[in-house]
């Protein structure tokens, strides 16, 4: 097994109950340089940015499985997906993100980013805080995060609101649908971007669609910089059309010095931290122990990548 995760990882995968002969990569390596030996490579986007446009000679070897431990593909070349089954990590940081989603709605509605703590007498000035409870939530893109925030949502008394390629499950019959982000932006106070980086979603976010947000929107982006056309946010945000932008995905990462996003009053900026908690590595060991063990057992395997580059 080849594998470029972190040294915490390795060990778990060398503690698992198959025992396998974990080939962890040196400093000198690329990602795609897979030994010839190894049956499976796990591993994370961290070093694909490099990867040849073209299917390095040999490519695939002898693999006969890639598990990314990310739910996130656009670094990967397309050829990685010509070979053998290739899985993802899909749904291992909902939880984490979906609350940081919930986290942002709330600081924004009570306005926790404004400096309004109380530290002398002549701060004491009361101000009208917003409800969450009632607001509308859009989420554009439904997967793993999106279910899971907008189970919290409603929980909240949120209305929640979607755009989805896919038909709606079962369990989703109290959302509301709609074909198009332009047509949803008009009608939510919120909108959650959470959809994967393709050729469709790339600056999806730009100056037709945001001309279109209901006066007042708080968008909060937890996917990928690249789907937000930056200075059309920005002139939103001068227009006022947009209220405020929580981002914790930004193109590049970190943005460069002396960009507006760090100083303008409407963005509240965070170093790509939403998908973390204090249990991270159990829940990316959990989800890749369980592929690995269907895989061994010849099952399933879940949230494997098809055709196209989706799940």
């Amino acid at each position: 097994m080849a594998t470029n995760l972190d040294g915490e990882q390795v060990e778990r995968l060398q503690a698992h109950v198959s025992n396998p002969i974990v080939l962890p990569y040196s400093d000198t390596m690329s990602v795609w340089d897979v030994p010839p030996e190894a049956d499976y490579l796990f591993t994370f986007f961290k070093g694909w940015s490099g990867a040849p446009k073209e299917k390095p000679e040999g490519w695939p070897h002898n693999l006969k499985w890639v598990q990314i431990a990310a739910a996130g593909i656009d670094a990967f070349p397309p050829w990685v997906f010509e070979g053998p089954v290739v899985t993802t990590g899909r749904g291992i940081s909902a939880e984490a993100i979906a609350e940081y989603v919930i986290a942002a709605i709330f600081a924004h509605e009570k306005m926790l980013f404004d400096d309004f703590l109380v530290h002398s007498a002549d701060r004491w000035i009361k101000r009208t805080l917003g409800l969450v409870s009632g607001k509308t939530i859009g989420l554009f893109g439904y997967g793993a995060i999106g279910r899971k925030t907008a189970q919290k949502a409603a929980a909240l008394g949120m209305h929640v609101s979607a755009v989805r390629r896919g038909a709606p499950e079962p369990g989703d019959r109290d959302i509301r649908w709609y074909p198009t982000l332009r047509e949803m932006i008009a009608e939510v106070d919120h909108i959650v971007l959470a959809t994967p980086l393709t050729s469709e979603t790339r600056h999806a976010l730009n100056s037709d669609i945001l001309a279109a947000a209901k006066p007042g929107l708080h968008i909060v982006n937890i996917c990928r910089g690249e789907i937000i056309r930056d200075d059309d946010l920005l002139a939103a945000l001068e227009a006022g059309r947009v209220a405020a932008a929580t981002l914790d995905v930004t193109a590049p990462e970190p943005l460069p010095a002396g960009h507006p996003f760090y100083t303008h009053p409407g963005i509240r900026l965070t170093p790509h931290i939403s998908w973390t908690s204090e249990d991270n590595a159990e829940r990316i060991a959990t989800k890749l122990h369980a592929n690995l063990d269907r895989f061994l057992a010849g099952e399933p395997l879940v949230d494997v990548v098809v055709a196209g580059r989706g799940y």
